[in-house]
């Protein structure tokens, strides 16, 4: 019986940059850009940071942040310098708050377009800067207002820039990859420079180009890293010295509680031994650690496995090529395009391409590793790997694009064809699974009616104690898809067709259309989560509970939370400007037993605004002066109800929050 054998494909012709541009800045838009109106500003950190850029814009003071009145020095400047000025143009919005972590976004995709191309061509690029737009991670952790973006944006350029300075010899890259390092630093503080020379000085050992350490402008080049990033931290320590120390259990090195002290050794030094005082961050599990950065870079960790084959097959080649100046020969990164009809000024430009492309390898796997490392032994959040997303998509593009071409020209690459077929049948199977959870879900609620708050709907198992970012992920219950069946159904059409279209492209030998097909499915499922994000409004905004005080309130009347003000710190932004001072607090100022406020540190200076008051200054004060009004997250809704009992006149609860006022309306 005669064997059938297949016609070695031909390459397929790749869209031009424009065109290529056109669909991402599309899906971009649509991911992005359209869902920044919605929801309002969350409490907790999304509302507090914003109070700290009104701050600055409201007062000019850009040196001392404030949060609700109380100077709040944990963070560095540049984000909320940036929000400041949008809002001087802009209003004070979320538009406004989240459009810089969107940009930030959009600026690593161009960034990872802008690399892979250089280091594996068109391909790879689209795959990367398409990756970053449509990964799990990245969407989620610009829902709200941190810094991780921005950081992770001015790192990798900074190191770009390296990259390119070395294989250019241009000192103009090293000079602004020192600017972008001092941009960096003031966005995320000295974990910045830690996470850059973690992966460029490894690389320049291995590369041999420890020898041009000249050229990097060692000495110049600090001079302009302090020029950008010192005058701020100088100036904060200058106007916040020790002028009143916490009192009870909190750490104090001699007689030193400034900026200085809290800034440096509590935020950084402190955090990272888990020592850092207030005890406010949790430590992730660490099987949870580690599986869930195939979460983060969803669905593009689907190909890591290949990635990493690669990487184990060609283990022993690495340090040699990373190191060979000339001569290199055709290897497994070489695709079809790069063998055919080579002249010297071919040669010598495919040398040029596999050395930055090896050095790329080298730097960015560093980079994710360290990271990693540096995380996993740390206190940490989920988002606090963020940085090392952006290089796991990028070598996995670059995997995938090289294994493709590869295929389709009919050349042996050391990587069996069985890899990405075997992701995309993967890919099928999670997103039929996925699907028909939630059609069950949507049968299960069908008879249910639609409830505007799924606050009502939702169990509250306080899971990690709620320090976790993603804890709230564990209230969802069957009841809460009557609230999701928009989302839930747009999801569960994308994930029941997108999937199985690709795998059906990919074994039909059309593999980029197959690759675009899994980011666009990506994409449509992005889309749905955020819809359905908007719909626990009631359950992580306040926004409801400001806009009935802005309706019924008197500027003279007294606003009060019980608790920190991270608990309604979204109706402290939305209010601020009406009531015109900050909100009251029924907390301790400057105790050991204000230990869970962010607050804390800057209430112990003199010049803290007189807000925090006792349970019994709130007893005597109720129904007396003008007109009070509390707030209460549920989980003080026992304590308001036994301190205040009768007097309380309920005025609306959303979720698991109440507001209440101490006379008829």
């Amino acid at each position: 019986m005669t064997e059938t054998t297949h016609p070695a494909p031909r390459l397929v012709a790749f869209p031009s940059a424009r065109l290529v541009w056109v669909l991402l800045l599309v899906v971009f838009g649509a991911i992005y850009l359209a869902a920044l109106r919605t929801p309002p500003l969350l409490d907790d950190a999304d509302a507090s940071h914003a109070q700290a850029a009104a701050h600055m814009a409201e007062t000019g003071d850009w040196v001392t942040l404030q949060v609700n009145g109380v100077r709040y020095l944990e963070k560095p400047p540049l984000p909320y310098w940036i929000v400041a000025g949008l809002y001087k143009v802009l209003g004070e919005n979320a538009f406004a708050t989240h459009l810089p972590g969107a940009l930030a976004v959009l600026g690593c995709a161009w960034l990872a377009w802008l690399w892979c191309r250089r280091a594996w061509g068109d391909r790879a690029a689209l795959y990367a800067a398409l990756g970053v737009l449509t990964a799990c991670g990245p969407f989620l952790y610009t829902r709200f207002y941190i810094p991780e973006a921005l950081l992770t944006f001015l790192l990798l350029a900074a190191m770009y820039s390296v990259m390119v300075g070395l294989e250019t010899q241009s000192s103009g890259r090293f000079y602004l990859a020192w600017a972008l390092l001092a941009l960096a630093t003031l966005a995320k503080g000295l974990i910045a420079p830690v996470f850059f020379f973690a992966a460029v000085l490894p690389l320049l050992l291995l590369s041999g180009q420890w020898r041009r350490w000249r050229s990097l402008k060692p000495v110049s080049g600090f001079l302009l890293y302090l020029l950008i990033a010192a005058p701020w931290h100088i100036l904060a320590g200058l106007r916040n010295p020790d002028q009143g120390n916490p009192v009870g259990n909190i750490p104090s090195i001699g007689n030193v509680h400034g900026f200085w002290y809290f800034y440096f050794l509590n935020e950084h030094v402190f955090r990272f031994l888990g020592m850092r005082y207030p005890v406010d961050y949790n430590r992730q599990n660490p099987v949870a650690y580690w599986l869930l950065m195939l979460v983060w870079i969803f669905p593009w960790s689907l190909f890591l496995p290949a990635a990493l084959l690669v990487a184990w097959k060609t283990r022993h080649s690495w340090l040699s090529h990373v190191r060979k100046e000339a001569g290199l020969t055709v290897d497994f990164y070489l695709d079809t395009a790069a063998k055919r009809d080579w002249t010297q000024e071919d040669v010598a430009g495919y040398v040029l391409q596999l050395k930055f492309r090896s050095r790329s390898i080298w730097l960015l796997s560093i980079f994710t590793a360290f990271i990693l490392l540096f995380f996993s032994i740390s206190t940490n959040q989920e988002y606090y790997t963020w940085p090392a997303w952006i290089p796991m998509i990028m070598l996995t593009a670059g995997v995938l694009a090289s294994m493709e071409q590869a295929q389709e020209g009919g050349q042996p690459w050391g990587v069996s064809r069985g890899w990405t077929v075997g992701a995309q049948v993967v890919y099928a199977l999670v997103g039929v699974a996925v699907a028909a959870a939630l059609g069950w879900g949507l049968w299960q609620s069908r008879s249910l009616p639609f409830a505007d708050d799924i606050g009502t709907l939702l169990a509250h198992r306080g899971v990690a104690d709620y320090t976790l970012s993603m804890s709230h992920i564990f209230d969802l219950t069957g009841p809460s898809f009557a609230a999701l069946r928009l989302p839930a159904g747009l999801a569960s059409a994308a994930l029941l067709v997108g999937p199985v279209l690709a795998l059906i492209l990919r074994l039909a030998r059309k593999n980029m259309a197959a690759t675009v097909t899994v980011g666009l499915t990506s994409a449509v499922f992005l889309m749905a989560a955020h819809i359905a994000f908007a719909r626990f409004e009631p359950m992580l905004s306040s926004k409801q509970l400001a806009d009935t005080l802005l309706a019924k309130a008197s500027p003279a009347d007294e606003f009060v939370i019980y608790g920190d003000q991270s608990d309604a710190s979204s109706v402290v932004f939305y209010t601020h400007r009406f009531f015109g001072r900050p909100a009251d607090l029924i907390m301790e100022r400057c105790s050991q037993h204000s230990e869970g406020s962010s607050l804390l540190w800057g209430s112990c200076y003199p010049d803290a605004p007189k807000i925090f008051f006792s349970k019994q200054q709130l007893a005597a004060e109720w129904g007396t002066g003008p007109r009070h009004w509390i707030f209460a997250q549920d989980i003080n809704r026992a304590k308001v109800e036994a301190l205040l009992g009768s007097r309380l006149i309920p005025v609306q609860t959303i979720a698991d929050k109440t507001l209440w006022t101490d006379r008829p309306l």
